[in-house]
């Protein structure tokens, strides 16, 4: 670590639970975030001004000025940019020292399976059901830790799945991929913009701290947030043995 990186995450080498070693561990780090909107904003943001080594940003969406509401990684000046490549410039501007990949795709089975072997954490940041649980079975495949994050109206919620532990429960045990959920829509219901700002910035707390390696947190653990009357609430989780996808 040279002067330069020294000075910039000063604060962090201070807290003895990161220090200079957990510090390079971030510099060496690669992180996918899956969705670059409400919440892949400020995990993004986070995670690049923490210094993670290499950020992966998948997104087949561009802006629209209807974004600009929540989505704090965009600009005015980029509706009807590839949101990756808005991200992108404002993630270089603000740490040059991190790589920065634009991948604008929806990614399938087949690239998300890849994309999560090249990754030491994946945050699943998108706003539909179809690719979290996608997502959650690239991840389990590659045997890699997911933080899933989602948002809608007032509520919200973060959870960790740390598939390197073999016995952690997986996001299908949480949410049934035949249980026909109900999946609501910003577009049609609203979402408060601070919520997001939460949600995403806890996804990057817990990833930060999983690439330290600090082990307290949500790994295992549902947290949700009510943002109208400010509850919050932490829930512990258990693997469903009949989930199909981790085959109990």
């Amino acid at each position: 670590m040279n002067d330069q990186q020294l000075l910039r995450y000063g604060r962090h080498i201070l807290l003895p639970e990161i220090g200079i070693e957990g510090q390079q561990k971030l510099l060496d780090a690669k992180v996918l975030i899956i969705g670059l909107g409400g919440l892949g904003s400020p995990a993004a943001l986070y995670l690049a001004a923490s210094g993670v080594g290499k950020l992966t940003l998948c997104d087949h969406d561009t802006v629209d000025f209807s974004n600009l509401q929540r989505q704090i990684i965009h600009r005015t000046s980029t509706v009807g940019e590839p949101k990756v490549a808005s991200a992108q410039a404002v993630l270089r501007d603000i740490n040059p020292e991190v790589e920065c990949v634009a991948l604008q795709l929806r990614a399938d089975e087949e690239q998300l399976n890849e994309l999560a072997a090249q990754a030491d954490i994946v945050l699943d940041c998108s706003d539909n059901f179809a690719t979290r649980y996608a997502v959650n079975r690239a991840c389990l495949a590659q045997r890699k830790p997911l933080v899933s994050g989602a948002a809608i109206q007032f509520d919200g919620q973060v959870a960790v799945f740390d598939y390197r532990n073999a016995e952690a429960p997986c996001y299908n045990c949480l949410f049934p991929e035949d249980s026909q959920a109900t999946e609501l829509r910003c577009a049609t219901t609203g979402v408060f913009a601070p919520l997001v700002g939460i949600v995403g910035s806890m996804q990057a707390a817990e990833a930060l701290k999983l690439l330290a390696g600090i082990e307290r947190g949500l790994s295992g653990r549902l947290l949700t947030i009510n943002a109208l009357d400010m509850n919050i609430m932490r829930s512990a989780l258990s693997k469903d043995p009949a989930c199909r996808a981790c085959e109990g």
